[in-house]
Protein backbone atom coordinates (compact mmCIF):
# COMPACT_ATOMS: atom_id res chain seq x y z
CA UNK A 1 0.00 0.00 0.00
CA UNK A 2 0.98 3.25 -0.94
CA UNK A 3 1.18 6.31 1.63
CA UNK A 4 0.76 9.75 0.12
CA UNK A 5 0.44 13.41 1.68
CA UNK A 6 0.16 17.26 0.36
CA UNK A 7 3.38 18.46 1.08
CA UNK A 8 5.03 22.03 -0.24
CA UNK A 9 1.55 24.11 0.73
CA UNK A 10 3.75 26.88 2.06
CA UNK A 11 3.81 30.09 0.72
CA UNK A 12 6.75 33.03 1.16
CA UNK A 13 7.64 32.77 4.75
CA UNK A 14 4.46 30.77 6.33
CA UNK A 15 4.86 27.27 6.02
CA UNK A 16 1.90 24.57 6.80
CA UNK A 17 3.66 21.41 7.90
CA UNK A 18 6.67 20.21 8.13
CA UNK A 19 7.56 18.66 4.82
CA UNK A 20 11.28 17.05 5.51
CA UNK A 21 9.42 15.20 8.45
CA UNK A 22 6.21 13.91 6.65
CA UNK A 23 8.30 13.09 3.52
CA UNK A 24 10.08 10.29 5.59
CA UNK A 25 6.66 8.95 6.64
CA UNK A 26 5.08 8.89 2.73
CA UNK A 27 6.02 7.07 -0.48
CA UNK A 28 4.53 9.25 -2.64
CA UNK A 29 4.17 13.24 -2.72
CA UNK A 30 1.63 15.35 -3.54
CA UNK A 31 3.19 18.63 -4.65
CA UNK A 32 1.63 22.07 -4.52
CA UNK A 33 1.83 23.91 -7.77
CA UNK A 34 1.73 27.36 -6.68
CA UNK A 35 -1.98 28.15 -7.76
CA UNK A 36 -3.58 27.13 -4.33
CA UNK A 37 -0.09 27.07 -2.32
CA UNK A 38 3.50 26.89 -2.68
CA UNK A 39 5.86 29.39 -3.92
CA UNK A 40 9.15 28.41 -6.52
CA UNK A 41 11.81 28.09 -3.45
CA UNK A 42 9.12 25.31 -1.75
CA UNK A 43 8.61 23.36 -4.58
CA UNK A 44 12.33 23.19 -5.41
CA UNK A 45 13.29 22.46 -1.94
CA UNK A 46 10.40 19.91 -2.00
CA UNK A 47 11.30 18.23 -5.20
CA UNK A 48 14.97 17.75 -4.20
CA UNK A 49 14.36 16.79 -0.61
CA UNK A 50 11.51 13.80 -1.99
CA UNK A 51 14.17 12.76 -4.64
CA UNK A 52 17.30 12.32 -2.05
CA UNK A 53 14.46 10.33 -0.25
CA UNK A 54 13.19 8.24 -2.78
CA UNK A 55 9.81 9.46 -2.61
CA UNK A 56 7.80 9.47 -5.77
CA UNK A 57 6.67 13.16 -7.15
CA UNK A 58 3.28 14.24 -8.18
CA UNK A 59 1.40 17.47 -9.00
CA UNK A 60 -0.98 18.66 -7.19
CA UNK A 61 -3.24 20.74 -8.98
CA UNK A 62 -5.94 23.51 -8.07
CA UNK A 63 -8.17 26.25 -9.24
CA UNK A 64 -5.93 29.56 -8.89
CA UNK A 65 -7.47 30.60 -5.76
CA UNK A 66 -4.73 31.19 -3.14
CA UNK A 67 -6.79 33.41 -1.11
CA UNK A 68 -8.86 30.13 -0.47
CA UNK A 69 -6.51 27.47 -0.56
CA UNK A 70 -7.76 25.88 -3.34
CA UNK A 71 -11.29 24.85 -1.38
CA UNK A 72 -13.19 27.24 -2.95
CA UNK A 73 -15.24 25.86 -6.47
CA UNK A 74 -14.98 27.84 -9.28
CA UNK A 75 -16.36 27.95 -12.55
CA UNK A 76 -13.52 27.59 -15.28
CA UNK A 77 -14.11 26.92 -18.88
CA UNK A 78 -12.76 23.69 -19.79
CA UNK A 79 -9.78 24.93 -22.03
CA UNK A 80 -8.78 27.38 -19.77
CA UNK A 81 -8.83 24.73 -17.02
CA UNK A 82 -7.12 22.19 -19.61
CA UNK A 83 -4.04 24.78 -19.85
CA UNK A 84 -3.65 25.84 -16.19
CA UNK A 85 -3.41 21.72 -15.29
CA UNK A 86 -0.65 21.91 -17.90
CA UNK A 87 0.95 24.88 -16.74
CA UNK A 88 0.97 23.70 -12.68
CA UNK A 89 1.94 20.31 -13.97
CA UNK A 90 5.25 22.29 -16.23
CA UNK A 91 6.22 24.37 -13.09
CA UNK A 92 6.58 21.53 -11.09
CA UNK A 93 8.30 19.66 -13.46
CA UNK A 94 11.46 21.57 -14.10
CA UNK A 95 12.06 21.61 -10.49
CA UNK A 96 11.58 17.03 -10.07
CA UNK A 97 14.44 17.62 -13.33
CA UNK A 98 16.54 19.69 -11.45
CA UNK A 99 16.42 17.04 -8.69
CA UNK A 100 16.92 14.00 -10.76
CA UNK A 101 13.27 12.89 -10.80
CA UNK A 102 10.00 13.48 -12.96
CA UNK A 103 6.64 14.03 -12.09
CA UNK A 104 5.33 10.66 -11.57
CA UNK A 105 1.42 11.52 -11.66
CA UNK A 106 -1.27 13.74 -10.98
CA UNK A 107 -3.73 14.61 -8.00
CA UNK A 108 -6.17 17.49 -8.00
CA UNK A 109 -6.86 19.44 -4.65
CA UNK A 110 -9.48 20.47 -2.80
CA UNK A 111 -12.31 22.13 -4.50
CA UNK A 112 -11.02 20.90 -8.37
CA UNK A 113 -11.18 17.23 -6.68
CA UNK A 114 -14.46 17.13 -5.93
CA UNK A 115 -16.10 19.43 -8.37
CA UNK A 116 -13.96 17.37 -11.16
CA UNK A 117 -15.07 13.98 -9.35
CA UNK A 118 -18.81 14.80 -10.29
CA UNK A 119 -18.22 17.00 -13.12
CA UNK A 120 -17.63 15.47 -16.51
CA UNK A 121 -16.63 18.74 -18.53
CA UNK A 122 -14.00 19.75 -15.49
CA UNK A 123 -12.43 15.72 -15.21
CA UNK A 124 -12.30 16.18 -19.32
CA UNK A 125 -10.35 19.04 -18.88
CA UNK A 126 -7.96 17.80 -15.94
CA UNK A 127 -7.49 15.08 -18.39
CA UNK A 128 -7.07 17.14 -21.33
CA UNK A 129 -4.21 19.00 -19.09
CA UNK A 130 -2.59 16.07 -18.30
CA UNK A 131 -2.18 15.17 -21.96
CA UNK A 132 -0.42 18.21 -22.77
CA UNK A 133 2.01 18.35 -20.03
CA UNK A 134 2.34 14.70 -20.82
CA UNK A 135 1.75 12.79 -17.49
CA UNK A 136 -0.26 9.27 -18.06
CA UNK A 137 -0.83 8.48 -14.57
CA UNK A 138 -3.92 9.78 -12.02
CA UNK A 139 -4.33 9.61 -8.28
CA UNK A 140 -8.00 10.11 -7.89
CA UNK A 141 -11.34 8.45 -5.61
CA UNK A 142 -12.43 5.34 -7.44
CA UNK A 143 -14.92 5.25 -9.74
CA UNK A 144 -15.43 8.91 -10.24
CA UNK A 145 -15.89 11.20 -12.99
CA UNK A 146 -11.95 11.60 -12.71
CA UNK A 147 -11.19 8.30 -12.82
CA UNK A 148 -13.69 7.33 -15.51
CA UNK A 149 -12.59 10.22 -17.97
CA UNK A 150 -8.56 9.14 -17.52
CA UNK A 151 -9.03 5.45 -18.46
CA UNK A 152 -11.35 6.81 -21.09
CA UNK A 153 -8.36 8.68 -22.43
CA UNK A 154 -5.90 5.66 -21.78
CA UNK A 155 -4.36 7.29 -18.44
CA UNK A 156 -3.86 4.78 -15.23
CA UNK A 157 -5.47 5.53 -12.56
CA UNK A 158 -4.71 4.63 -9.26
CA UNK A 159 -7.59 4.76 -7.00
CA UNK A 160 -7.42 6.76 -3.83
CA UNK A 161 -8.60 6.60 0.11
CA UNK A 162 -8.28 9.17 2.98
CA UNK A 163 -7.42 7.72 6.48
CA UNK A 164 -8.01 11.29 8.57
CA UNK A 165 -11.64 11.89 6.55
CA UNK A 166 -15.12 10.48 7.47
CA UNK A 167 -16.89 8.75 4.31
CA UNK A 168 -20.56 8.73 3.29
CA UNK A 169 -22.35 5.38 2.71
CA UNK A 170 -21.87 6.41 -1.21
CA UNK A 171 -18.43 6.59 -0.98
CA UNK A 172 -17.43 10.33 -0.68
CA UNK A 173 -16.31 12.13 2.03
CA UNK A 174 -18.03 14.10 4.71
CA UNK A 175 -17.50 17.55 3.39
CA UNK A 176 -15.17 19.29 5.86
CA UNK A 177 -17.61 21.81 7.36
CA UNK A 178 -19.71 19.31 8.48
CA UNK A 179 -19.10 17.85 12.36
CA UNK A 180 -17.01 14.57 12.00
CA UNK A 181 -15.39 15.23 9.00
CA UNK A 182 -12.59 15.28 10.16
CA UNK A 183 -10.53 12.10 12.32
CA UNK A 184 -8.74 11.93 15.10
CA UNK A 185 -5.50 10.21 15.05
CA UNK A 186 -6.21 7.08 16.48
CA UNK A 187 -9.75 6.72 14.35
CA UNK A 188 -7.49 7.55 11.17
CA UNK A 189 -5.11 4.46 12.26
CA UNK A 190 -8.08 2.36 12.59
CA UNK A 191 -8.89 3.25 9.20
CA UNK A 192 -6.17 3.19 7.18
CA UNK A 193 -5.68 -0.81 8.72
CA UNK A 194 -8.89 -1.45 7.64
CA UNK A 195 -8.61 0.30 3.89
CA UNK A 196 -5.30 -1.90 3.49
CA UNK A 197 -6.53 -5.13 4.73
CA UNK A 198 -9.88 -5.32 4.03
CA UNK A 199 -9.81 -2.71 1.02
CA UNK A 200 -13.54 -1.09 2.96
CA UNK A 201 -13.96 1.13 5.23
CA UNK A 202 -17.28 2.24 6.98
CA UNK A 203 -19.58 5.04 6.43
CA UNK A 204 -20.76 7.62 8.85
CA UNK A 205 -24.24 5.82 9.16
CA UNK A 206 -22.71 2.15 9.93
CA UNK A 207 -22.48 1.25 6.55
CA UNK A 208 -19.30 -0.90 5.40
CA UNK A 209 -18.59 0.25 1.35
CA UNK A 210 -15.84 -1.11 -0.35
CA UNK A 211 -13.07 1.45 -1.83
CA UNK A 212 -10.75 -0.03 -4.33
CA UNK A 213 -7.84 1.99 -3.48
CA UNK A 214 -4.03 1.25 -3.86
CA UNK A 215 -3.13 4.57 -1.95
CA UNK A 216 -4.17 6.34 1.53
CA UNK A 217 -3.82 9.60 1.84
CA UNK A 218 -3.04 11.82 5.21
CA UNK A 219 -3.55 15.15 5.00
CA UNK A 220 -0.76 17.41 5.60
CA UNK A 221 -2.69 20.47 6.72
CA UNK A 222 -4.37 18.06 9.07
CA UNK A 223 -4.06 18.16 13.19
CA UNK A 224 -0.76 16.68 13.94
CA UNK A 225 0.18 14.92 10.55
CA UNK A 226 3.74 13.94 10.63
CA UNK A 227 2.80 12.00 14.26
CA UNK A 228 -0.30 10.71 12.83
CA UNK A 229 1.79 9.67 9.51
CA UNK A 230 4.07 7.54 11.72
CA UNK A 231 1.53 6.01 13.33
CA UNK A 232 -0.02 4.69 10.51
CA UNK A 233 2.85 3.75 8.91
CA UNK A 234 3.68 1.69 12.57
CA UNK A 235 0.48 -0.21 12.53
CA UNK A 236 0.56 -1.29 8.70
CA UNK A 237 4.25 -2.39 9.52
CA UNK A 238 2.60 -4.36 12.43
CA UNK A 239 -0.05 -5.89 10.66
CA UNK A 240 2.17 -7.58 8.20
CA UNK A 241 1.13 -4.81 5.22
CA UNK A 242 4.21 -3.63 3.35
CA UNK A 243 4.16 0.38 2.53
CA UNK A 244 5.45 1.09 -0.72
CA UNK A 245 5.05 3.86 -3.97
CA UNK A 246 2.24 2.28 -6.39
CA UNK A 247 4.91 3.32 -9.38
Amino acid sequence: MDLNADLGEGFGRWELTDDTALLRVVTSANVACGFHAGDPSTLRRVCAAAAAGGVRIGAQVSYRDLAGFGRREMDVPPGELAAEVAYQIGALQVFARAAGAEVRYVKAHGALYHRAGRDAAQAGAVVEGMGLAGVGVLLCRPGSELDRAARAAGLRVVGECFADRAYRPDGRLVPRGLPGALLDRAAAVAQAVDLAAHGEVTAVDGTRIRVEAASICVHGDGPEPVATGEAIRSALDDKGIKVEAFL
